[in-house]
């Protein structure tokens, strides 16, 4: 008898961790430059409600991308409490070699992974996803970054986690002044 009550309770356990995961989203991002290595990562419903309600409070495009700079650091964040990606620093060189650094390619996938779900779960009111882009500077200075497009006035934004630490707002920059070389103020 004590064995089949094991065994109930052992089912009921799994039955809640089921419950649970189908109200949890799982992305798989990429790390280690030019996304060598990949790493599920288990967002909690709990969490992504939080950046939902949010993103849901931004009254206008403007706003919508300041959330989106926070929410893009909180997806981070989560992603640094299951995998390496915590050890990453801003750029390439303060990484140091550790396991969990990223480069641009691992950010721009990674930062557009997190806008398509946001896209995908209709948080995304007055802005679309589109793909990343490259940009070529004196034909060595390769960067890759995430973009979004304001529906209303058709205009292309990029937002770049690369430049700060894990866990950081992500850079939020007007497309034209992006491909002309511009940054955040922390160059």
């Amino acid at each position: 008898m004590r064995s089949g009550a094991a065994r109930g309770l052992a089912l009921l356990g799994v039955l809640a961790l089921t419950g649970l995961s189908a109200h949890a989203e799982e992305l798989t991002i990429c790390y280690n430059y030019g996304c060598y290595a990949k790493a599920p990562v288990v967002y909690a419903e709990e969490r992504l409600e939080a950046m939902r309600q949010q993103l849901a409070a931004a009254g206008d495009a403007a706003a919508e991308r300041e959330v989106i700079s926070v929410v893009i650091g909180r997806m981070y964040a989560i992603a640094g409490e299951q995998t390496p990606v915590w050890r990453d620093r801003g750029g390439n060189y303060a990484d140091g070699g550790d396991n969990g650094k990223m480069d641009c390619i691992d950010h721009s996938t990674n930062t557009s992974a997190f806008l398509s779900l946001f896209q995908a779960r209709g948080w995304l009111r007055f802005h679309e996803v589109l793909e990343p882009f490259m940009r070529t500077r004196f034909f060595i200075a390769d960067h890759w970054a995430a973009r979004i497009r304001e529906r209303e006035t058709q205009k292309v934004f990029i937002v770049d986690s690369w430049f700060f630490d894990n866990g950081q707002p992500a850079a939020v920059l007007p497309f034209d002044d992006w491909l002309a070389g511009k940054t955040p103020s922390v160059y």
